[in-house]
């Protein structure tokens, strides 16, 4: 069961606006024993869960005013950068359900075998070195524009990084196929958009800024 199957239909309340949202939505928190606030993104540690809003300011507000302790009734000391730390977390799990991805065979690399996922229609997501050619870049967005619906589009890592991660060399194109590992992935790179925006403000301009619309500056197709 992955992360989004297991939080379907669960609503937690966010510790800075008290508001009720999806669990997909939220970073669970909880007590270390040194008195410290521990991340627990994959939802499994022991202890009473905290759920903060998936958002840079959300996680610093909370470690700031230190609402943690009041919902813990303890005397709780967040690190003031809780929230780098989540975000750094959250890249980790990003690149290793990549990693996994294209062990599965659910992860296509290379320019012709991304071009060709796309044209197929089973694209879920066109993930992009962010340091990548923008002409490579832009023949591959302005293909995914003519998918139904369009696949949503990253561009938040490096060539370093997706190599690495992939284990390939040179890795700047790759699609993400429909499917059980594609929700998984977007439940964590959804979170990671709250901390960092998903294509770098240098893209502006490309296909994925086209006036029709094709993407939303965060990585999301309309």
């Amino acid at each position: 069961m992955g992360l989004r199957d297991a939080t379907a239909d669960r609503e937690r309340r966010d510790l800075v606006t008290r508001q009720v949202m999806d669990e997909s939505r939220l970073i669970r928190f909880v007590a270390a024993p040194d008195g410290s606030v521990a991340p627990d993104l994959a939802r499994k540690l022991p202890g009473r869960g905290m759920w903060v809003e998936a958002t840079r300011d959300a996680v610093a507000h909370a470690a700031s005013k230190n609402l943690f302790a009041r919902a813990a009734k303890a005397p709780l000391k967040p690190s003031a950068d809780l929230a780098e730390t989540v975000e750094t977390l959250l890249f980790r799990r990003c690149l290793d359900q990549l990693g996994l991805a294209r062990r599965e065979g659910v992860l296509i690399s290379g320019f012709e075998k991304a071009a060709a996922a796309i044209r197929s229609g089973r694209a879920a997501w066109l993930v992009e070195a962010a340091d990548g050619s923008a002409d490579g870049r832009g023949k591959l967005l302005a293909l995914a524009r003519h998918q139904t619906p369009p696949p949503k589009v990253c561009g938040l890592f490096t060539a370093d990084d997706l190599s690495l991660a992939l284990g390939l060399e040179n890795a700047i194109h790759a699609v993400l196929l429909e499917g059980g590992r594609a929700d998984r992935w977007t439940t964590e790179v959804e979170r990671l958009a709250g901390f960092r925006p998903l294509t770098p403000p240098s893209w502006r301009g490309d296909a994925a800024e086209d006036p029709d619309g094709f993407s939303d500056g965060r990585g999301f197709a309309p």
